[in-house]
């Protein structure tokens, strides 16, 4: 009966000690950051971050697109050249 007791205040003590503490710290404020701060002057905007991804996303569609084109006409040529290979061992064998 004791150990029961005893085992309810600590269930109803313990979210009192966590609401206590939490009013006791002290909260973390926005410029107490980890690391080294970097003042906002010199920190490029989120534009020119946006801009220079999408800058090199756009040069890599770029290369995907011209390695495409170039894998397309080689392929291009090498049905052409199969079939006048084919033509010519066909006109060859008449």
């Amino acid at each position: 009966m004791l150990a029961a007791c005893l085992l309810r205040r600590a269930i109803l003590a313990v979210p009192w000690v966590f609401l206590v503490a939490l009013l006791v710290s002290e909260p973390v404020r926005a410029d107490q950051e980890a690391g080294t701060a970097i003042p906002a002057e010199s920190r490029p905007c989120v534009d020119c971050h946006a801009f220079e991804f999408m800058q090199r996303a756009l040069q890599d569609l770029k290369k995907t697109a011209y390695n495409l084109d170039t894998r397309t006409e080689t392929l291009l040529l090498q049905v052409e050249k199969r079939n006048l290979c084919d033509c010519i061992a066909a006109n060859l064998l008449n």
